[in-house]
This record gives structure tokens, sequence and C-alpha cells, in this order.
């Protein structure tokens, strides 16, 4: 299989702190990698270290087949990124700031300005000062800048921050066409777990520095549960109900206000219907499937347990 990355038994220790340990990676060449995991948990940290700005304490990091090296400018010259919150010269424009980084990568090739700045949609506010630019403006220039040089791989952290929802679509489709039509490999890290199931061919979930699963977002569909949600907030006594009038044992309450069913040997209306008569108070009830955030959480709750 045709590897743009991998690592080897990758550890970083802050003093005494071991903050990854161990961790072993895999992205494909051409494939969009969602890289997930709670706050702290060694994302932003193994991100840096791809890019050399943190060396491993240990272990290695294999891109385009080479093994990095502190010396590796050329190979870091293939690669565009936002690590963290992107910072830029605020006295100058969106559009000076993407002339200096040009500049500065010696790529020069004038009208990709115009072609990025069009694809992440500042086209009115190119001539702007960047210290008058929201968050959400901030986010589109730095993945501008990231993409300029047409990288081949590209590494994204958090990338949708501060971008309202249509934002976050086109960033979505950006990516998309940018693996699909460009051939760019892309890592990205994000809070929002739909926006990943959307947008990745592969996930990697990260806890506590360790990497506690890589697998293929095929097989999570693949392994998607199909189950009723209940919404009420008599939830122990329709517990009880389910468990003891309709002999339901397979379900789990979420959150003090939902029931997930998922022995489906009755039907929806049926269910409704028997919790109706015993005074249940019923705010919603549809068939769901689960999701890639329920995967995560299941996934997360797991390896704490085991730890």
């Amino acid at each position: 299989m045709n590897y743009l990355l991998r690592t080897t038994n990758l550890v970083k220790k802050f003093k005494d702190k071991e903050v990854v340990t161990n961790v072993n990676m895999n992205i494909k060449k051409g494939e969009i990698y969602g890289f997930l995991g709670p706050n702290g948990a060694g994302k932003t940290t193994i991100m840096k270290m791809i890019v050399n700005l943190v060396k491993p304490s240990s272990g290695e990091i294999e891109i385009f087949g080479e093994k990095l090296t502190n010396g590796a400018y050329e190979t870091l010259k293939r690669i565009g990124s936002i690590i963290e919150y992107p910072v830029f010269y605020d006295k100058l424009t969106g559009r000076e700031n993407l002339e200096l980084h040009c500049e500065y990568m010696g790529y020069y090739d004038k009208s990709a300005i115009d072609k990025v700045i069009d694809l992440v949609n500042l086209k009115d506010i190119e001539h702007k000062d960047v210290k008058d630019y929201s968050l959400g403006m901030k986010q589109r220039l730095g993945i501008a800048r990231a993409i300029i040089t047409r990288p081949e791989f590209l590494i994204l952290d958090e990338p949708i921050n501060g971008l309202d929802p249509i934002g976050i679509k086109e960033i979505r489709n950006l990516l998309k066409m940018l693996c699909k039509e460009y051939n760019i490999t892309i890592l990205i890290s994000s809070h929002i777990l739909g926006e990943i199931e959307q947008i990745a061919d592969t996930i990697g979930i990260i806890n506590n520095g360790k990497l506690i699963e890589e697998i293929s977002m095929d097989i999570v569909r693949e392994q998607n549960t199909e189950y009723v949600e209940i919404i009420t907030m008599d939830f122990k006594k329709a517990a009880y109900i389910l468990e003891n009038d309709l002999n339901i044992s397979n379900f789990k309450i979420v959150d003090n206000n939902k029931i997930r069913i998922y022995d489906l040997k009755l039907a929806q209306k049926d269910i409704s219907k028997a919790l109706i008569l015993k005074g249940i108070e019923i705010e919603a009830i549809n068939k769901k499937n689960s999701t890639l955030e329920d995967h995560f959480l299941k996934l997360l709750e797991g390896s704490e347990l085991s730890a």
C-alpha cells in the first residue's frame, strides 16, 4: 500500500511527562485522514512533530518514503499546514500576507494568489488589513496560505474554528475538491465530528497520547447500528416499562432524557403506544443510525476504563 506518512513508535516527553506514547500512524496517499481526540490528547503535538516544529523524544516519522530529519527542508516544502491559530502580519492586507508567504517559499506564480483568494471566498476583502478580519476570515486566509504553493500534503488543525455553517460547508467542499482533483493528501483534526464523518476516508482516534484506533470510515459506517431514540423526562419510568412490560433489555439511557433502544423486535409505533398508555410524556421518538460521534464516545469510554 502506498503510504504518504507513517510514524513508528512516536514518543514525545515534556520534562518528565509523556504526552505522546508509541503512536503508529499510517496515512495513505490521496486520502483525507480525520484525526480525533479530546483536548490535550496529543493531536497538535503530533502535527507539530510532522512539520519539524517539535522534535520527537523517540520514534520515527517517514514522509514521502523518506525519514524526516532536522535538515529535511525539501520535504517540508511539499507540505502546507495550519497548526493551532494562524498568525499573520496584522498591518498588511490579506493579499500582501499571501505575497510575502510566496516570496518566503520561493514560489513565484502570481496567478496562484488570485486562485486561492477565489477558492476560500476572500475576494471582497483581500485588500483589507488583517487586523480588521474576523476569526472566520483569518481561518480562510490561513487555509489560502496553506494551499497556495500546491502542497502534496496538507495538515489542518481545527481549520473550521470560527466559521459559520455556510463557511463550514464551503471549506468542506474545498477540502474534498483539493483531495479529489489535485490529489492532495489531507490530515485534519476537528471537534465537529459530523464534518469529519462527511469528508474523511480514514480516522485515527487518540486519547491520553495513545492512538487507540485507526480505521476506515467505510468500516465505521458498516458497523452503524439502527436504533429507536426516545426523548422523555420520565426516562426512569420509561426504562422500567420497556424492561418489565415490553421485555426489552437492550437499551441505553443517554444524557438523562434519552433512551436508545437497540432491540427492534417491536415496531416504533407499538413502543410509543405502550409508553403513552402508561402515562409517559414523549417529547420525540425517532428511528436513527449510530454516528461517528457514537463510535468515538464509545471508544473513548472503553479506553478510559482500560487505562
